[in-house]
């Protein structure tokens, strides 16, 4: 069978109370957190209430004022870690914080890396030695080269003043 253009989503079809379903109660809407706040807050009140008629306003002073949500919602989670809080003169400079791998390895191979430029600089890998020795046949070239472009030059002025005689 046909469904129309539009599909039905597979989490099923929304649901709207009827205003005599809020009236009688029976929706199936669930309370929202301001009814369920307020339920909280009779709680409290009828529990002050009682203890007020006792005649204990000690526990009120010892205990502080939390603020926000702290009051209204009991946490008893394991795993929260509460903030220290450190002052500036209980801190430790000396003290020195553990790197991370990533942090270490990259610091050992920024080391690794000056070590072997200084060693480079020096002369002393294989690679400074290949390069000097490049340098030294290319100068030795260059020199030649000179030379030559010299005798030539001298050889073709010599010519020069032989042909004027």
């Amino acid at each position: 069978m046909g469904r129309g253009k539009y599909k039905s989503k597979p989490t099923g079809r929304r649901q709207f109370s009827t205003p005599e379903d809020m009236l009688a109660g029976t929706s199936t809407r669930p309370r929202t957190f301001k009814q369920v706040e307020a339920e909280h807050k009779e709680e409290e009140e009828s529990e002050e209430g009682s203890e007020q008629e006792s005649g204990d306003e000690t526990d009120d002073e010892d205990k502080p004022r939390r603020k926000g949500t702290q009051g209204i919602i009991e946490i008893e989670n394991p795993n929260l870690v509460k903030p220290k809080t450190l002052k500036a003169r209980d801190i430790d400079i000396g003290k020195t914080t553990e790197l991370s791998r990533r942090e270490r390895e990259e610091i050992e191979k920024q080391k690794a890396h000056e070590r072997y430029m200084r060693l480079q600089e020096q002369g002393k890998t294989e690679q400074a030695r290949k390069d000097l020795e490049r340098l030294s046949l290319i100068r030795q070239q260059r020199a030649e080269a000179a030379k030559k472009r010299e005798e030539e030059k001298a050889a073709k002025e010599q010519k020069k003043a032989e042909a004027r005689k």
